[in-house]
């Protein structure tokens, strides 16, 4: 077998030494590439992850508030006097004269009661009297005759003394018997239930033939009759707007019956405190009702004639911060740093709020700002990220 001459074994091995060269090359640059891309995607890994480290909010403008010159609040009317009609003497019911709505006057008889043990004791009472009666002239006809006989020193001056002392304890004893018998004589006044005043029977809770029970710690209300003419109006004012709710301060009132109508009542009183739960004043308005169109227990919504506020800004109340400091919302600056303002509430209104101060119509406000956010923290804006995000 011939041998490759020279020349072919040069060409051989520069044409090995090309490939070779070229494979270490490719190993090269299929490493670069991998290194390349692994440090793009690190680097991308980390500015996502920067990124995401940045709250993104969402932010509401404040509106601006029309003035308006009343407060509009819930209230409840009450009748002007109510009176629970107690019996006073145990029995059965032996009759009632007045039904709910009726109207009565002062002293009319709205029941009266069967009382067979009050009847018993008035008997009693009549004996005992008797009996403490005639005991007490026996014993002034025996001081009488033992005093006579004082003089003549037939008998001792104890037993005249005796006599005499016996006499006035008989005396005493039919002033008691009198006084048992008039307490009696006055209980049995009560087996009448009267009406107190000219007004409405509001209420009946009896019938023929039931058990009556004394007072209001053992018995039942048996009749409620209730002054209606006039009606108390009870409303919960905001703390914030109790200053501007005075005594005589005029109100429009409206009821669910009669809604094409309204009344006209005054604000009489305050109760002067504010309740924590609530953060309200209690304050007692009266209305007239001698048409009778409305009624004691009545839902009402009052109108306060109240002098306008100035530059309110409404917001939804999921703005609000309530935290140590206070009240406070979230804004962003042009920069996208938070920024905390105190503010305080003009009304509110549920799901809505009226800022009185700390704010502007121009602030951008974080619509539901995160837990812990304080003043100086970086943020997101939704609508500017998502722009970003299309230009990317």
């Amino acid at each position: 077998m011939s041998q490759p001459d020279p020349d072919t074994r040069r060409v051989v091995l520069r044409r090995l030494r090309r490939i070779g060269v070229a494979f270490v090359v490719l190993v090269i640059a299929v490493v670069a590439y991998g290194l390349g891309s692994r440090a793009a995607e690190s680097s991308r890994l980390h500015d996502l992850t920067e990124a995401q480290a940045v709250p993104t909010v969402a932010l509401v403008t404040p509106s601006n508030v029309e003035d308006h010159t009343g407060l509009e609040l819930p209230g409840r009317l009450e009748a002007f006097i109510r009176a629970p009609i107690y019996a006073r003497v145990p029995g059965y019911l032996k009759s009632w004269k007045y039904d709910i709505g009726a109207r009565v006057k002062a002293g009319d008889v709205l029941a009266e009661i069967d009382t067979p043990d009050l009847d018993q004791q008035l008997a009693q009472a009549r004996a005992d009297l008797n009996v403490a009666q005639a005991n007490a002239k026996l014993a002034q006809i025996t001081a009488q005759r033992w005093q006579s006989l004082a003089d003549t020193d037939a008998v001792a001056k104890q037993d005249v003394d005796q006599r005499t002392f016996t006499w006035n304890a008989s005396i005493a004893q039919v002033r008691a018997a009198q006084a048992n018998l008039d307490r009696l004589l006055a209980e049995v006044g009560f087996k009448r239930l009267v009406a107190p005043f000219d007004g409405i029977v509001t209420a009946r809770d009896t019938d023929i033939g039931a058990l009556i029970n004394v007072g209001a710690a053992g018995g039942t209300e048996l009749f409620v009759v209730s002054e209606t003419s006039k009606l108390r109006v009870y409303v919960n004012v905001p703390q914030n707007d109790v200053p501007s709710v005075p005594a005589g301060t005029q109100a429009t009132i409206r009821v669910p019956e009669h809604p094409e109508k309204s009344y006209s009542g005054t604000v009489e009183a305050s109760a002067q405190a504010v309740v924590p739960s609530t953060g309200t004043t209690l304050m007692q308005l009266i209305v007239d009702n001698a048409a009778g169109e409305m009624m004691p227990g009545d839902y009402a919504s009052i109108h306060l004639q109240i002098a306008a506020h100035t530059q309110l800004l409404s917001l939804p109340s999921s703005p609000v911060i309530f935290d140590a400091n206070g009240l406070s919302v979230a804004t962003v600056d042009s920069g996208n740093h938070v920024r905390l303002k105190p503010v305080t509430i003009g009304r509110d209104l549920g799901a809505v709020i009226e800022i009185a101060t700390g704010l502007s119509a121009q602030d951008r406000v974080i619509e539901n700002p995160p837990d812990g956010i304080s003043t100086g923290a970086t943020v997101r804006v939704a609508g500017a990220a998502e722009h970003a995000n299309e230009k990317s």
